[in-house]
C-alpha cells in the first residue's frame, strides 16, 4: 500500500531548490518561513491584475486570473511543492490500496471554512462530486468513480480503474478540486456559487466589477506546520488586506508600481523589462508561464500533408524565434518536451533529434519532393499577444527563404480564437499554451482542440497513458508518444519555455511563485 504523508516529505523540504527550466530563476527578495515567522499581519498588498477572472470558482474556470485570486480562498485535499511533488494539504494523510482502486484520504481535524464551520468528510464529497461533474481536467480518469464519506474525517475514493494520474489531477493547481461546505453546493443556483467560502489563509470580501476584488485575512487559518515549498507546506497570512485591482492597460500598470499605488503587478511585457529592472525600488520576478507552440491544421489546406510539416519543422531556427519572441535569453529556455521541465516526472527529450535542426536544405528538398508549387501558406497571429507576432514574423522570414509563399494573418486575440475553430481559416498559428500537471492535458495533442490530431497511434497511446496503473510505464508510454509525434506526425512544432513576468516593488518581501503568484507569508513593510 502506498502512503502519501507529511512526515514523509517534511525531512526532505530542506533539501528543495527551485529547478532550472520553465520555473521561476528568482524566487523573492526574501524568504518567509512561516515555522520561524511571527504571524505579525499588517496593512495591505495591493496587485495589479492584467484581466478580470471570469469567475473565482475554481472547479469551472481553468484561467490563470481566477487560479491566482481562487487560491487565496480555496485549499485542496492534496497539491504540489516546488518541484511539482504530489504533497497532502487538506488530508492529512492519503492510503493507496494495492490494485490502484482505492484511495483513502485521511482529514486534517480542526479546520474550519471561512463561515466557521469545521471541514468534515461530507464536505469533500459534495466537493468533489461537483468536481468531477464540472471540471474537465478529470478526463475519463474518473469515469464511474465515487468519493464516499466513512466517518467524519475519512473519504473513500473508488475508481473503476486504476491510473498513474490520480494524485497528479488531484493535486492540479488548474482548476483545481477546491473544497468548500456542502451547504455552499447545495445552495449552487443557475448563476452558479452564491457565496465563495473555503479553507483557505484569506476570505472574500468583495468584488467590484471592473475595479478591484478584496480579500482579507482569515483570523482562524489552520496551517499545516512544515516549511512552505511551492503550493505545499505553512502558509501564513502576513498582511491584514490583499486588493486585486483589475488595470488591463499594461502602461498603466507600470506607472502605478513605480509610483508606489501596486505592490506586485502581472503581465510585464517582455519589452518593458529593462524599464523595471533598471528602476532601484523595481524588481522583476520570474514565474513558469508555460510553451510557446507552431500548431499545424492537420484537417485542411497545405499542412494536412505530413511532408510539409516536416519541411517547415526543418526550416525552423529557434533560436532566432524565441530571441525576436522573448527579447533576452533568460526569459526562454530550449526545450523539445511538450511537458514542462518543471514537471520532472512527465519531462520528456524523446524526439529532440527533430527539434530546432536550422536546416533550410533539407526543407527545400522535402518542398521540391512533394511538388510545392509557392502555393500560398497562411500564419495566423495577433497582435495581443506582441510575443505571439514576433514569433510569426520570425517564422514567415525562415520560411520565405526555404522559397514558400508566406502570408501573416493578423487578428485580435478575440477574432484568433474564433478562426482557429474554422480549418478553413488557417494553415499554422503561433500560440502560448499553459503548463499542466500530466499528458493528457495537453490541449495541443487534444483530439478536439483546434488543428485536429487525428492520428489513431497517438490517441491510443493517450489512453493507455491515462488508463496505466503504473508511473514507470505511463512515463514510458509518454516518451514513446512524443518520440512517435515529433517522426511521424508533427502535430506542432514545439519551441520553447517561457516564462511571465511580475513587476515587485522592494517593499514586498517573501514574495514567491508557483504557477502563479504565491501570496502567503509575503509582507509589506512600507
Amino acid at each position: 500500500m502506498k502512503k502519501y504523508q507529511y512526515r514523509l516529505f517534511a525531512a526532505l523540504f530542506v533539501l528543495m531548490f527551485l529547478i532550472v527550466g520553465c520555473s521561476s530563476k528568482e524566487d523573492g527578495t526574501s524568504e518567509v518561513n512561516g515555522g520561524s515567522q511571527e504571524n505579525n499581519a499588517g496593512g495591505e498588498l495591493r496587485i495589479a491584475l492584467n484581466a478580470q477572472p471570469p469567475t473565482l470558482d475554481q472547479h469551472l474556470a481553468s484561467g490563470t486570473s481566477t487560479r491566482d485570486t481562487g487560491r487565496l480562498i480555496f485549499e485542496t485535499l492534496v497539491t504540489t511543492n516546488s518541484k511539482y511533488e504530489v504533497i497532502p494539504m487538506l488530508a492529512e494523510s492519503v492510503d493507496i490500496s494495492d490494485d490502484g482502486k482505492i484511495y483513502t484520504f485521511n482529514l486534517r481535524q480542526g479546520v474550519k471554512f471561512h463561515n466557521d464551520k469545521e471541514m468534515i468528510a461530507e464536505d469533500v464529497v459534495a466537493s468533489m462530486h461537483r468536481w468531477l461533474d464540472k471540471s474537465p481536467v478529470t478526463g475519463s480518469i474518473f469515469e464511474g468513480a465515487k468519493f464516499e464519506a466513512i466517518d467524519n474525517h475519512t473519504v473513500v475514493l473508488e475508481l473503476a480503474k486504476p491510473s498513474a494520474l490520480v494524485m497528479d489531477t488531484l493535486a492540479s493547481p488548474k482548476q483545481a478540486a477546491a473544497i468548500m461546505p456542502k451547504e455552499i453546493i447545495e445552495a449552487e443556483t443557475e448563476d452558479g456559487l452564491q457565496e465563495y467560502i473555503g479553507t483557505g489563509p484569506f476570505e472574500f470580501v468583495e468584488w467590484k466589477q471592473d475595479q478591484y476584488i478584496h480579500f482579507k485575512k482569515y483570523e482562524d487559518y489552520s496551517s499545516v506546520d512544515f516549511e512552505s515549498d511551492g503550493l505545499a507546506g505553512e502558509k501564513v497570512a502576513l498582511v491584514d488586506d490583499i486588493y486585486f485591482d483589475i488595470v488591463t492597460d499594461p502602461s498603466t500598470r507600470i506607472a502605478g508600481l513605480q509610483t508606489g499605488r501596486y505592490d506586485i503587478v502581472y503581465q510585464i511585457a517582455y519589452d518593458d523589462y529593462e524599464n523595471v529592472d533598471s528602476d532601484p525600488n523595481l524588481q522583476i520576478m520570474l514565474d513558469s508561464g508555460g510553451e510557446l507552440i507552431y500548431l499545424y491544421n492537420k484537417e485542411a489546406g497545405p499542412a494536412a500533408d505530413f511532408k510539409m510539416r516536416e519541411a517547415i519543422n526543418a526550416a525552423l531556427n529557434i533560436d532566432e524565434i524565441l530571441l525576436a519572441a522573448f527579447t533576452r535569453e533568460e526569459l526562454y529556455s530550449f526545450s523539445p518536451g511538450y511537458m514542462s521541465q518543471d514537471i520532472v516526472n512527465w519531462s520528456s527529450n524523446a524526439g529532440e533529434e527533430f527539434y530546432n535542426q536550422k536546416d533550410i536544405e533539407k526543407a527545400k528538398k522535402i518542398l521540391e519532393e512533394i511538388g510545392y508549387n509557392g502555393e500560398e501558406f497562411k500564419i495566423l497571429v495577433t497582435r495581443d499577444y506582441p510575443a505571439y507576432y514576433q514569433a510569426g514574423v520570425v517564422i514567415q522570414e525562415q520560411l520565405t527563404k526555404a522559397g514558400m509563399n508566406i502570408k501573416l494573418d493578423v487578428f485580435d486575440w478575440a477574432t484568433f480564437n474564433e478562426m482557429i475553430n474554422d480549418s478553413d481559416s488557417w494553415d499554422s498559428l503561433v500560440v502560448g499554451v499553459s503548463s499542466v500537471n500530466t499528458p493528457i492535458q495537453l490541449v495541443q495533442i487534444n483530439p478536439t482542440f483546434a488543428g485536429g490530431v487525428g492520428d489513431q497511434a497517438i490517441i491510443d497511446l493517450l489512453e493507455e497513458i491515462e488508463t496505466s496503473p503504473d508511473e514507470e510505464e505511463a512515463k514510458r508510454l509518454w516518451d514513446e508518444l512524443q518520440s512517435y509525434a515529433w517522426e511521424e506526425h508533427l502535430p506542432l512544432s514545439q519551441l520553447g519555455c517561457y516564462y511571465n513576468l511580475f513587476g515587485v516593488s522592494n517593499n514586498v518581501e517573501g514574495f514567491t511563485t508557483s504557477s502563479g503568484p504565491v501570496l502567503w507569508n509575503t509582507r509589506v513593510t512600507n
